[in-house]
Formats: C-alpha cells, sequence, structure tokens
C-alpha cells in the first residue's frame, strides 16, 4: 500500500526552481510532522527540511533561504520550493514523516540540477 508519493522532480539549469510535491494517506498526514530529505550520489540520506502540523519549520544549513517546505493539511501533501538550484542539489529527493521510518520510503523524485 503506497502511503507517500513524490512528484515534482526534474533536470533544471543553475538558478532555476522546482516544487515538489509529495501526497501522503491521511493517516500518516493527520499526525505526523513531515520532512523532505534526499540522497546524492555516493552520500547518505539527509534532512532537507521538514514542518511540524502546526507549521513550524526547520531546515539544513546548505538550502536556508532558498528552499521553503509547506503543508496543505485539507490536501494531505507537502510541498518544497527550491529556488536558487545549485549542482550541489543534485539528488533523489523524498517525503517521510520527521523523524523519518523505514517503511516510508518510497521511490522518490530525482532532481538534476545540470546546465
Amino acid at each position: 500500500q503506497v502511503q507517500l508519493v513524490e512528484s515534482g522532480g526534474g533536470l533544471v539549469q543553475p538558478g532555476g526552481s522546482l516544487r515538489l510535491s509529495c501526497a501522503a494517506s491521511k493517516s500518516i498526514f493527520s499526525i505526523n510532522a513531515m520532512g523532505w530529505y534526499r540522497q546524492a550520489p555516493g552520500k547518505q540520506r539527509e534532512l532537507v527540511a521538514g514542518i511540524t502540523r502546526i507549521g513550524i519549520t526547520n531546515y539544513a544549513d546548505s538550502v536556508k533561504g532558498r528552499f521553503t517546505i509547506s503543508r496543505d493539511n485539507s490536501k494531505n501533501t507537502v510541498y518544497l520550493q527550491m529556488n536558487s538550484l545549485n549542482p550541489e542539489d543534485t539528488a533523489v529527493y523524498y517525503c517521510n514523516v520527521k523523524p523519518a521510518l523505514e517503511r516510508y520510503w518510497g521511490q522518490g523524485t530525482q532532481v538534476t540540477v545540470s546546465s
């Protein structure tokens, strides 16, 4: 049973923007803080941004001021607006609850920043 579905990735030039979406089942979304994570080639998966049920956010230092996490509780969806992208942001991006649970990892969505 698929419970978290990421979308919105793609190829973008340096300096460009993308908006990722994650649709979650209500059972997950309504009771949990949510997070966006990413895994670059050869690196460990890392937390990029998190948001509590009431909208308190936190960000990794590497994305502060460039990425914005938000959630729409009526749609059980969490978003990641990514601006001023650079090649170091290239990774597979995943959403999960925060802290992450192994059983909720999905396929992720690939973000590639390249000219």
